[in-house]
């Protein structure tokens, strides 16, 4: 809705009038939303935008474009996008129909153009963008996503935004090894378990985290260790002989969070991981 107003001005033999003010109100007939369905990010995932364009009027609204800011903030003089558009997931709905994939370009800032709305009825356009490396990877990130409509059939351009935060979680990965990789009968041998916390939280013992492997072969006379520290049997782990099967009791194994440093140049975000190690050392 825009306000306008207007006054005229009466002159003779010299002399200046002026009008009243006379008011009027442009209806807007173009209701733009936006939402995520996700509603939240992580480094590297994608996110989901739906966006409704809905028109009351009586006249269809054609050729207009679709701009999105794909999260666009300012740093160090410049706009750094946190989204990537993902080639090929555009589609448009018009009252329910599929359309197929509209002319798209990626940008930042994408804009998909050439769209159509009917008389009384909706467009629904659905995307994925990609968090990236300008993405705040922190717990307490956002990315603010501003879509801005506009055509000639339009009094003035409509806007939508949606906010999607940053994901609260750890995110662990292991990998095993042994040494030595070649040994005889009655040779000492250890595994090495390394665990990596790419995520923003840290693992703590009320997560439960825990470690099962079954030895193949049998070791025996087993010494573990968890980041240098050694651990006794029945306290922090268990082991049986007999079938080689060896876990970790729940909430023994924590790990550090991940740790995020922002380029001051470029200010992309690099990730550190937290690790932990745990070896068990036994006789096969």
């Amino acid at each position: 809705m825009a306000i306008f107003s207007n006054q005229a001005t009466l002159t003779y033999n010299g002399n200046t009038t002026n009008s009243n003010i006379a008011y009027g109100e442009i209806l807007d007939v173009l209701a733009v939303t936006k939402t995520s369905v996700e509603g939240v990010y992580a480094p590297g995932q994608l996110v989901t935008y739906v966006v409704t364009l809905r028109n009351t009027g009586t006249a269809p609204l054609t050729g207009l474009t679709v701009t999105d800011d794909l999260g666009g903030y300012a740093y160090n003089g410049t706009t750094l996008y946190p989204l990537t558009y993902e080639a090929g997931s555009a589609a448009v709905f018009v009252d329910g129909v599929p359309q197929g994939e509209p002319a798209v370009t990626a940008g930042p800032p994408l804009t998909v153009t050439g769209l159509t709305v009917p008389a009384g009825g909706d467009l629904v356009l659905v995307y994925q963008a990609r968090a990236n490396d300008f993405a705040d990877p922190t717990a307490g990130g956002v990315i603010i996503n501003t879509v801005t409509v506009t055509g000639d059939g339009l009094s003035a351009p409509a806007t939508a935004t949606a906010t999607v935060t940053g994901t609260a979680a750890p995110l662990l990965t292991i990998t095993k090894s042994i040494s030595p990789a070649q040994v005889v009968d009655n040779d000492r041998v250890t595994y090495t378990f390394l665990i990596q916390n790419t995520g923003n939280e840290a693992v703590v013992a009320t997560d439960n985290a825990a470690i099962s492997d079954t030895f193949d072969p049998i070791l025996t006379d087993l010494a573990v260790t968890f980041n240098g520290a050694a651990w006794t049997e029945g306290v922090q782990y268990n082991y049986d002989e007999t079938t080689g099967l060896f876990t970790t009791n729940p909430g023994q194994i924590t790990v550090p969070a991940a740790t995020y440093t922002q380029d001051p140049v470029t200010g992309a975000y690099t990730l550190t991981p937290g690790v932990v190690t745990l070896t068990v050392t036994g006789t096969i």
